[in-house]
C-alpha cells in the first residue's frame, strides 16, 4: 500500500469510527419499564454524555491530523488512540450499570431518588446493542490512533501551503535580481 492511500484509509477510518461514536451517542440505550407499566427510552445523551464531546474530538483531530506535519502526527494519533479507549471505558461503564445510567431519567419522570429507591421501581430492564456499538467503534478509534503513530513517518509530507511565510530579508531580494531602494 502506498503511504498516500494508507493516510487516507487512516484519515477516512478516524472520521468514521468517530462519527459512529456520535451515532451511537444520539440512538436509545436503555429501555426501561416502571412499576405502573410506564415505559421510557434512555438514550445515549442521558446515559453518557461524554460521548458527545469525544467524538466531536475525534472528528476535530482527524482535521489538524489532514495537516499536520510529523513530529504532530505521532502526538495526535496517540491522543486519538487515548479517545478511543476513553470513549471504550466510558460507553463500558454505562453498559455494565444501565440501571445507574438511567437513574437520571427515572428520577426526573418519577420524582424518586437514591439508587435502592429507582431501582424498586423498574420492573424490566432492556439494553439495546448501541452501547456495544459504541464500545466497538471506540476499540477500533483506538486501533486507528495507533496505526497512524506507527506510520506517521511513512506519509507523505505536509504542503508548506499553511506554513507562515517570512517576509523578504533585503540581501534576499539582492539575489534575486531585485532593487530593494526602488519603492
Amino acid at each position: 500500500m502506498t503511504a498516500r492511500r494508507l493516510r487516507l484509509l487512516l484519515l477516512l477510518a478516524g472520521l468514521l469510527f468517530a462519527s459512529l461514536v456520535l451515532l451511537a451517542w444520539s440512538q436509545p440505550w436503555f429501555e426501561l419499564t416502571l412499576d405502573g407499566g410506564q415505559k421510557l427510552e434512555v438514550a445515549g445523551q442521558r446515559a453518557v454524555p461524554a460521548l458527545s464531546a469525544l467524538g466531536l474530538a475525534g472528528i476535530a483531530l482527524v482535521a489538524v491530523l489532514s495537516i499536520a506535519k510529523q513530529v504532530l502526527r505521532v502526538v495526535l494519533g496517540t491522543i486519538q488512540a487515548a479517545i478511543g479507549l476513553l470513549v471504550v471505558t466510558t460507553a463500558l461503564t454505562a453498559a455494565s450499570a444501565p440501571l445507574v445510567a438511567s437513574a437520571n431519567l427515572v428520577t426526573q419522570v418519577t420524582g424518586v431518588s437514591g439508587a435502592h429507591s429507582v431501582a424498586a421501581l423498574v420492573a424490566r430492564l432492556t439494553e439495546t446493542p448501541w452501547p456495544f456499538v459504541a464500545v466497538g467503534a471506540g476499540a477500533l478509534l483506538a486501533l486507528t490512533g495507533i496505526a497512524v503513530a506507527l506510520t506517521a513517518s511513512r506519509w507523505p509530507a505536509a504542503t508548506r501551503k499553511y506554513d507562515a511565510t517570512r517576509p523578504r530579508d533585503p540581501w534576499d531580494s539582492l539575489s534575486h535580481g531585485d532593487d530593494p531602494t526602488k519603492a
